[in-house]
């Protein structure tokens, strides 16, 4: 039996990568990518030249079968995403639960997660939060799972997180303001890149700043 390696990549700065990381990277057989262009970088920073796979939302189930068979055979595979975490919405999940049931050895390289590090700058509680990854696109099921995590807030009183797009931003904030008054938001963008910016504002003022500044980039949301 091979193992099978998911591996934390820069989610922004590479320099943020674990030594331990590119010493996988090295050795493996082949790495999943989620976007061999994006990974391709990063390999090229670190000259490091290994076989690339694309492994997407959209290929995940037909290469799954592939990929074990492989990892059976005693090959050794990395699972990556563009940036990160593999796996924190991102694909990889039913790959790592078909490894487990087959029996086949799964190890986690850690590193960047743009989940913690926006955290720990936020100011806001850090000792419980809820993950709730990207809300859906309809505006009723996003009110539906807001005032879920209200009614459990009135228990837990943990600090919510939630990844956003720049163009379902504005809606996101209005959706949180409409449920939970206008409070304290953190808003995160392009984690430990150039034009890193953190916003400590009311629901109010944020939504007032991006309407008149058009969002660019990626966003996480903790408030």
């Amino acid at each position: 039996m091979g193992i099978f390696y998911i591996v934390a990549t820069p989610i922004g700065n590479l320099k943020d990568i674990a030594l331990r990381a590119l010493e996988t990277l090295k050795n493996v057989d082949y790495i999943l990518c989620e976007d061999t262009r994006v990974t391709g970088k990063l390999l090229n920073h670190y000259e490091i030249s290994k076989q690339m796979v694309s492994f997407n939302d959209f290929s995940e189930d037909k290469k799954t079968p592939n990929v074990i068979a492989d990892l059976e055979m005693g090959k050794s595979v990395a699972l990556v995403s563009d940036a990160g975490t593999p796996l924190i919405s991102d694909p990889g999940y039913r790959l790592v639960r078909s490894a487990i049931h087959r029996g086949i050895r799964v190890e986690s390289i850690p590193g960047a997660s743009s989940i913690v590090s926006a955290l720990v700058v936020s100011g806001l509680p850090p000792d419980k939060f809820t993950f709730l990854g990207y809300l859906p696109k309809p505006e009723i099921k996003r009110l539906k799972i807001l005032e879920g995590v209200r009614e459990n807030q009135k228990n837990l009183k943990s600090t919510t997180i939630i990844l956003e797009a720049p163009y379902r931003l504005v809606k996101t904030l209005e959706s949180i303001t409409g449920i939970f008054g206008d409070v304290e938001i953190v808003v995160c963008r392009e984690l430990t890149k150039l034009h890193e910016e953190i916003r400590r504002e009311k629901g109010s003022a944020l939504i007032n700043h991006f309407l008149a500044t058009k969002p660019k980039g990626e966003f996480v949301v903790l408030f």
